[in-house]
C-alpha cells in the first residue's frame, strides 16, 4: 500500500510540475496513410462545472475530427438508459455514425459504450457483458475502412474494482484468442493507472504490449491519472498518442479525450 501511495504521489507531483508546460493540442497532421482515433469518457455530458451540456461534447469531438471514436458513459445508467447525445447533429457536423447495436430503444450504445466511425463498412459487432458488480461492457467491431484496411476495434469501459478489472481484462484476452488475427485497437476508460502484477494493464501486455507511455487524462482540469488508454496488437500501428487538451475539453467532461494517429504500413495492410 505504501508503494502504491508513493507512485500516486509521484504521478501527482509530476503532473503539477508539468502543468505550466501544457499546450493546446490541435488535431494531428493526417499524413497520407494515417487515421485518427480517439477515446472519450463523456461523463454523461456533465462537465466539470456541474452542467449537463451535450452540445459541448459534440464540439469537443469536432475539435478532434476523428475517423473512429469510442465514447463511454454516453447513455443514462438507469431506467430507459436513454442516449444523451444528438447523434443526427453529431453526424452532420463530424460525419461520424454509430456502429449498430442491439440495445434498449432509446440507448445509443451498449452499457454506455458507443463506437462511431466516418467511412467504411461494419462487418460484425459483438456486445460483450464484462464480469463484475457494475454493469460494464465492451463492443467488438470488425470494420472494413473505406481506404481498404481491415480494423478490429474493442471499445471498453472497465470497472472501479481492481479484481473486476483483472477479470474483465481476461475476457478481452479470451476474445482476442477466439478470433482471427488482424490489426486490433483496444481503447476506452480502463480505470487503471497502476502497473505491476495485479494490474489489468499488465495482463493485457501479452497481446497489446508493451504498453504505450501513460498519458494523464483525468481529472480534466489537472490531469494526474492515466485512466484512458489506446492500445494496439501490432507494433507500429499507433504512430502518435496525445491527450486532447483544450479549454473546452477541460470543462465539457471530467476526462480529457485521448487521441491516436494510426499508420497502416504494407505489412499491416496485407494482414487485415
Amino acid at each position: 500500500m505504501m508503494k502504491t501511495n508513493g507512485n500516486l504521489a509521484r504521478t501527482m507531483l509530476a503532473s503539477i510540475k508539468n502543468r505550466r508546460n501544457r499546450s493546446l493540442i490541435r488535431p494531428f497532421d493526417q499524413r497520407d496513410g494515417s487515421l485518427v482515433v480517439a477515446s472519450y469518457n463523456v461523463h454523461k455530458c456533465v462537465g466539470t462545472d456541474g452542467r449537463f451540456n451535450p452540445e459541448r461534447i459534440i464540439e469537443v469531438i469536432s475539435e478532434i475530427d476523428p475517423d473512429v471514436i469510442a465514447l463511454q458513459e454516453a447513455d443514462q445508467r438507469f431506467g430507459e438508459k436513454s442516449g444523451l447525445l444528438d447523434l443526427p447533429r453529431l453526424r452532420l457536423e463530424t460525419g461520424l455514425m454509430p456502429v449498430p447495436v442491439l440495445a434498449k430503444p432509446k440507448s445509443h450504445g451498449w452499457r454506455g459504450n458507443v463506437l462511431l466511425f466516418k467511412e467504411g463498412m461494419v462487418r460484425d459487432v459483438h456486445q460483450v457483458a464484462l464480469p463484475g458488480l457494475e454493469p460494464r461492457g465492451a463492443l467488438v467491431a470488425e470494420i472494413d475502412l473505406a481506404r481498404g484496411e481491415g480494423l478490429r476495434v474493442i471499445a471498453a469501459h472497465l470497472g472501479l474494482l481492481r479484481w473486476a478489472r483483472r477479470q474483465q481484462a481476461d475476457v478481452i484476452l479470451d476474445i482476442m484468442g477466439a478470433r482471427e488475427e488482424r490489426p486490433t485497437l483496444l481503447m476506452g476508460d480502463f480505470n487503471e493507472w497502476r502497473l505491476g502484477p495485479g494490474s489489468a494493464l499488465t495482463r493485457l501486455e501479452s497481446v497489446f504490449g508493451p504498453l504505450p507511455p501513460p498519458i494523464p487524462s483525468f481529472p480534466a482540469r489537472l490531469p494526474m491519472l492515466s485512466l484512458d488508454r489506446i492500445m494496439a496488437n501490432r507494433t507500429g500501428l499507433i504512430a502518435e498518442l496525445a491527450v486532447h487538451d483544450t479549454p473546452l475539453a477541460r470543462i465539457a467532461s471530467d476526462h480529457l479525450p485521448l487521441t491516436a494517429r494510426l499508420e497502416f504500413g504494407e505489412g499491416l495492410r496485407s494482414a487485415g
